[in-house]
């Protein structure tokens, strides 16, 4: 599962398999913390991160929406996402 973003010890990632569920989404690493996030509408889907790191994804999220989209129509084709800008 390619990293496509780093930022304030926060891994992004998605899943490079075609046969991924719906609704696109990307997973977050944080220590042993997980999440899921919709790109669609930018909200958690599962999650036990702590509350500041939920609202950092989400802030990351909102602001590479678009991005995201892009990447997700990417691993559904089977090919490689690409890098995100981290949140600064």
């Amino acid at each position: 599962m390619p990293t496509i973003s780093m930022f304030y010890g926060i891994i992004i990632r998605m899943y490079f398999a075609p046969d991924e569920h719906p609704p696109p989404h990307f997973h977050v690493y944080y220590a042993e913390y997980k999440a899921t996030v919709d790109i669609r509408t930018c909200e958690i889907i599962e999650s036990n991160l702590p509350r500041k790191q939920k609202r950092l994804v989400i802030a990351w999220a909102e602001l590479h929406q678009e991005e995201l989209i892009a990447n997700w129509q990417l691993v559904m084709n089977g090919e490689k996402p690409f890098n995100i800008e981290p949140l600064k």
